[in-house]
């Protein structure tokens, strides 16, 4: 394990990763401005003050009363080819179509926009015109709610010092991922770790000594394991003095190092197996990929479960779905070592 972390510095490719993730934690709060800008532009088209002309076409509608009350929109009833005609002209900056659909029909509304291909201002009325679009969604999701079979998660956001879109991108996306990356590193790195001593024939020479190779094996995985809680422990500290609150440090760091226990046991047996890098790592990359595709399916996912303890949401199902991982690091810890026992009677007859 010593051996391992003193020559972690040789492993340019993780250290770049890691030094990556140190970037974005120390200048989160910077950085946010202009990535809360690309993931919701339209935190940004408050500041506009002009006024764009667009066609309404179809029967009046709330979505219609909600263009009129803009004071970003300049709004015009046509008909469909009329208006299509005058925004080729460049007479309009936008056409929306709007069928004859009752706002609690069986049938989804489908609204129809028509703009200006590869021009400048056509972005920006798309942008001012998603946040007359997320309000009218809102609105026939209230007038529909009946019809839900499942309730949708709730997220106590912090009060807003960005727009909602800051806090949905801090605690929805960078935060998660940010304290995911460690464990994705760390499984990373425990198959170079085993793969190397086939490669470079190093493994006879630790077999020769008091150690068996399921403690050969274990020093490793301690050695990427202990790597995750300092990394995600360093990037909460670094998010909180960016002043960011984050809930539930210690939970999430539970959660943390226990998921990130079940993939570094998995590249562990996928290394043992395969013996050679590249074969090993593009198996386990498959694998993953897999796997986190059949877990984000559910809504206790890890991703959901750091952004709710983040957030000061979660209830008593955290502990439930620490207990389930928990159980499922045993298991797979026994497989483990039954394996390495295994290998280590061939290993050595090699």
């Amino acid at each position: 394990m010593k051996k391992d972390l003193a020559g972690l510095g040789k492993e340019r490719t993780i250290m770049l990763a890691i030094l990556l993730q140190l970037f974005v934690a120390l200048f989160s709060s910077f950085l946010m401005v202009g990535l809360t800008s690309m993931y919701d532009p339209s935190a940004l088209a408050r500041y506009s003050g002009v006024k764009y002309q667009v066609a309404y076409v179809g029967e009046s509608s709330e979505l219609k009363s909600l263009l009129e009350e803009s004071d970003q929109f300049q709004v015009y009833t046509m008909d469909l080819s009329t208006a299509v005609a005058a925004l080729g002209e460049r007479k309009l900056s936008a056409v929306i179509y709007v069928p004859d659909t009752e706002k609690d029909a069986a049938d989804p509304i489908k609204v129809t926009l028509y703009s200006l291909q590869n021009d400048i201002q056509s972005t920006i009325v798309n942008v001012q015109l998603k946040e007359v679009f997320l309000v009218f969604e809102e609105d026939l999701r209230k007038a529909r709610s009946g019809r839900l079979d499942l309730l949708p998660v709730t997220l106590e956001f912090p009060s807003s010092r960005a727009g909602p879109g800051f806090y949905e991108f801090i605690y929805g996306l960078l935060i998660p991922l940010l304290l995911f990356m460690p464990a994705i590193i760390s499984a990373a790195l425990i198959i170079d770790l085993i793969t190397e001593e086939y490669q470079h024939h190093t493994l006879e020479t630790l077999l020769s000594t008091p150690m068996v190779m399921a403690e050969v094996v274990w020093g490793k995985i301690a050695a990427c394991v202990v790597l995750v809680p300092i990394q995600a422990g360093a990037w909460l500290l670094l998010l909180s003095l960016n002043r960011i609150a984050i809930a539930n440090c210690a939970q999430i760091l539970l959660q943390v190092v226990s998921f990130s226990f079940v993939l570094v046991l998995i590249g562990a047996l996928t290394a043992l197996y395969y013996r050679e890098r590249t074969a090993a790592q593009f198996i386990f990359s498959t694998a993953v990929v897999i796997l986190m595709l059949l877990v984000l399916a559910f809504p206790g996912n890890p991703l959901n479960l750091i952004a709710l303890l983040a957030t000061a949401s979660a209830g008593l199902e955290q502990w439930a779905i620490l207990g389930g991982t928990l159980t499922l690091c045993a298991l797979l810890g026994l497989i483990t070592q039954a394996y390495a026992e295994r290998v280590s009677t061939s290993s050595l007859g090699e």
